[in-house]
């Protein structure tokens, strides 16, 4: 089938939804996450001059790669599926943009430091653990990452984000956001080991994935300070209080502050930093044009970070109401009240009964309506 995004149209195979087929895959629903990429890659591009190369690691049909290529990057995608390489380049073609396509594995070319790249986007089918070390081995300046694993990331398949994340993730009330820090987590201790620090600039967890694009400095110092904002949240199911504390030894409470609960979780190390930039998503902002199908969605998601308290863990309004045997209050007066009483408040992202609060839950019950 013909699809058209921003300044671009592509051929693309059919796609039935259900999961890894014969035909070269192409999610219909990634949209808002390629506009987004395009727009990032316009502000990065401006922060960085000498930003110019641009690695599509896992290309499938291009997509990604292509609109890189048409906005002027000098862009190079990788597959090791032939017929993705085939449509890869097709692609290219049909949109008279400029640009090579790889028939090879990505960590292989990832791990080559004679051909290192400005910006390097990994968008895998599942996880993107695999390709982390040889992405941060020889990456200049920028890593974009889309994880769609988010089932691992945020606990709920519990094992198996011990496996490729190298952290102890819990699902819990806040999901999206373990799985934002999770990822952030693995990303700054794989970089950590070429000595690189990472700077996350937009960071955003939208349905079924996560997605983040992180500057990088090459030094010991600056990978010793990503470092440092690593740590762990200390959670009680019961009452839904939590705590944070930076550091890679994790030192959880016997007996919950709050309700005296004895089932307190530790999840960590994730990164407890900030997962924005505000400058960053203005540049982003105001690089959104009117080609791209999801402009006005995208700007209400950059909107809804800019004025998201960044800090680790949110909480769920409707949870903690259940929890309190009580009906949910309107989220607006929700909100006024805790701020009323002294607290920073905000909505977030992750959903519409979802807010931040630099309150704990004891507060948070004094105050709500």
């Amino acid at each position: 089938m013909e699809v058209t995004e921003g300044a671009v149209t592509m051929e693309v195979p059919e796609q039935s939804g259900e999961g890894i087929e014969d035909a070269v895959f192409f999610n219909t629903e990634q949209e808002l996450n390629r506009d987004l990429t395009v727009a990032a890659l316009r502000a990065y591009r401006d922060r960085e001059p000498r930003a110019e190369t641009y690695l599509d690691a896992t290309c499938a049909s291009g997509i990604r790669g292509v609109r890189a290529a048409a906005d002027g990057w000098d862009a190079t995608l990788v597959d090791r599926d032939p017929a993705a390489v085939e449509l890869a380049e097709t692609n290219l073609a049909r949109n008279d943009a400029n640009g090579d396509v790889l028939h090879d594995d990505a960590n292989a070319v990832l791990w080559d430091p004679e051909d290192a790249y400005d910006v390097v986007d990994l968008d895998p089918f599942g996880t993107p653990a695999p390709f982390l070390d040889a992405t941060f081995a020889n990456a200049r300046d920028m890593v974009c990452v889309t994880a769609t694993d988010t089932a691992p990331l945020c606990g709920a398949h519990f094992d198996s984000g011990v496996r490729k994340y190298g952290t102890v993730p819990r699902n819990t009330e806040y999901h999206a956001e373990m799985g934002v820090r999770v990822l952030l987590s693995a990303m700054a201790r794989s970089a950590a080991r070429f000595d690189v620090g990472v700077t996350p600039l937009l960071t955003h967890a939208t349905r079924h994935y996560v997605r983040t694009y992180v500057d990088l400095t090459h030094s010991a110092s600056a990978a010793n300070a990503a470092v440092d904002e690593l740590g762990h949240v200390y959670h009680c199911p019961e009452c839904l209080w939590r705590e944070h504390e930076s550091g890679l030894h994790a030192a959880r409470p016997d007996v919950c502050p709050n309700c005296d609960g004895r089932n307190l979780l530790t999840a960590g190390p994730i990164w407890l930093g900030a997962t924005h930039d505000d400058a960053f998503l203005d540049a982003v902002r105001g690089h959104l044009d009117d080609d791209m199908g999801t402009r006005e969605r995208a700007a209400d998601l950059l909107d809804t970070l800019g004025d998201e308290l960044d800090r680790p863990t949110h909480y769920d309004q409707h949870k903690l109401y259940g929890r309190w045997s009580e009906p949910a209050v309107a989220m607006d007066g929700f909100l006024a009240a805790l701020r009323d009483a002294g607290h920073a408040a905000s909505r977030t992202h992750y959903g519409g009964t979802t807010f931040e609060t630099d309150a704990s839950v004891a507060e948070i019950r004094d105050v709500a309506p």
